[in-house]
Formats: structure tokens, C-alpha cells, sequence
């Protein structure tokens, strides 16, 4: 299993650079970030060529997708997302899909599908994936519309294309849903990226009710190629997190 270190759960109050360089002398060779408009594709790809780590994923900048209204607004953001992503050398976007409108959830439903399979053209232009990712409402995102993983994997299948896939956190459908392993082993074709933390808490995997080399080795086994965010909230200082889950989780590596 490939890990990835999510820049703003560790290093957001240092330069991108310097994040990067800590990174891989922790021996992570993959990063991810969420926003992206305040940095500069050129130093970006100098810092991740220089230190041999991959900037795996970030976010699209708008996340309304349940009222149609905003499709238009959110297909630009792909477009300009995608552009970033070209310049940083990034494969995949996550997006969320919005908050919940209070209409009638089928509506809200098909409008996911209709602004996914507009972004079509788009993503076959630049290349890039786009994750759609459920949340739970419960503890983090009250109001939000896409909570269960099964919701998830309809859509995809609806939109069916190669570049639209899901984001599986391990985390938030722990909360939310349980039935991880089943779930996730069942639709590894349809998720290209998971993210990881303990619960409750959300903090590191060690400190929570899962069993994440149980889950992980399921996925592998299961055929799951990609790479797992370490997205978590660390109770310790960064470094030592990270050293500690290296340590834990070291036939995981």
C-alpha cells in the first residue's frame, strides 16, 4: 500500500517546499493538498522533482453540485482545477458534491449525475480524474447531501467514465456507515483514492476502533492499486506522528 501525508493536516504553517522536503525525509514519497490557487505550479513541480514525492491529489475549487443552478459555476471550477492540475503535475481532484438543498433526494441525486456527466469533455481534455466524496454528518458536516458510500458508487455507475471515481474515507464511513471492508472490496474499481484516521477523534489510526491493517490488507487483496491519505488530525507532533504510524504499520509499506 502506497501512503500519501496530507499537507494541511501536518505542515500548513510552512512553505510547500519545506513541507515537501520533511515529507519525503520521513520516507513518504506521495503528498496531497486541498486548495491550490496560492501556489505556484513551477516551485511546486521543482519541490516534488527535487525531493521525489508525487503531489497526488487536491480539490476542485467549487463543491456545489445538488442545485443545477451552480453546474455552470462548477464546471468552470473543474476547468480551471484541471488547468492547475496539468501545471502541477496532479492526476486526480477530489470534490465534494454540496450541501443537502431540502429537495426531494432523487432530484438532488440526478443533479450530481447531470453535472458529472457534463464534466465529461473536460476531464477527457486534460486528462485528470475527478473524486466525488461522501462525508459524515454526524461530527464533521452537518447539512451535507452525500453521506453513504453505496449513494456514491450509484453515481459513478450512472456517470460511468473511466475519470470519474470516488474517494473512500475509511473515516467518515466509519461514522457513518460501517460495513467498511465489504463495501470498499466490493467496489475497488470504482475508488482511485481512500483517506485513513482513527475514530472517535479522528486522529491517528492507532488510536481508533478500527482495524486499519485488517481494512488495508482487505483492499490490497481485493485488488485496490491506489494510494491511502494519512488524513488525520495528529495528537503529537508532526513528524513524530507520522515516524510512530511508519513504525505501526510497517508491513503495510
Amino acid at each position: 500500500m502506497r501512503f500519501c501525508v496530507p499537507i494541511p493536516c501536518f505542515f500548513s504553517k510552512i512553505p510547500f517546499r519545506d513541507a515537501v522536503a520533511r515529507i519525503s525525509a520521513l520516507g513518504f514519497d506521495a503528498a496531497e493538498i486541498y486548495q491550490w490557487k496560492n501556489l505556484n505550479p513551477d516551485e511546486v513541480r521543482a519541490a516534488c522533482a527535487e525531493y521525489g514525492v508525487e503531489l497526488l491529489s487536491m480539490c476542485t475549487s467549487e463543491f456545489r453540485m445538488t442545485d443545477p443552478q451552480y453546474r455552470a459555476l462548477w464546471l468552470d471550477g473543474l476547468k480551471e482545477s484541471c488547468i492547475a492540475a496539468n501545471a502541477m503535475g496532479v492526476g486526480r481532484l477530489i470534490t465534494q458534491v454540496g450541501k443537502d438543498t431540502g429537495a426531494e433526494r432523487a432530484v438532488q441525486h440526478e443533479a450530481i449525475v447531470e453535472t458529472l456527466r457534463a464534466a465529461k469533455p473536460i476531464l477527457d481534455e486534460y486528462g485528470v480524474t475527478v473524486m466525488i466524496e461522501p462525508l459524515n454528518v454526524l461530527v464533521n458536516h452537518p447539512g451535507y447531501y452525500l453521506v453513504n458510500s453505496p449513494e456514491a458508487f450509484d453515481i459513478v455507475c450512472e456517470v460511468d467514465h473511466p475519470l470519474v471515481k470516488v474517494v473512500y474515507d475509511i473515516y467518515h464511513q466509519q461514522v457513518s456507515e460501517g460495513n467498511i471492508i465489504p463495501n470498499l472490496t466490493k467496489n475497488v474499481d470504482l475508488i482511485a483514492h481512500l483517506h485513513a484516521a482513527g475514530h472517535p477523534g479522528r486522529h491517528e489510526l492507532q488510536f481508533g476502533e478500527s482495524d486499519y491493517r485488517v481494512i488495508l490488507k482487505a483492499a490490497e487483496a481485493a485488488g485496490y492499486q491506489g494510494a491511502c491519505g494519512l488524513e488525520y488530525g495528529p495528537t503529537m507532533p508532526a513528524e513524530e506522528s507520522l515516524t510512530e504510524f511508519r513504525r505501526i504499520y510497517a508491513d503495510l509499506l
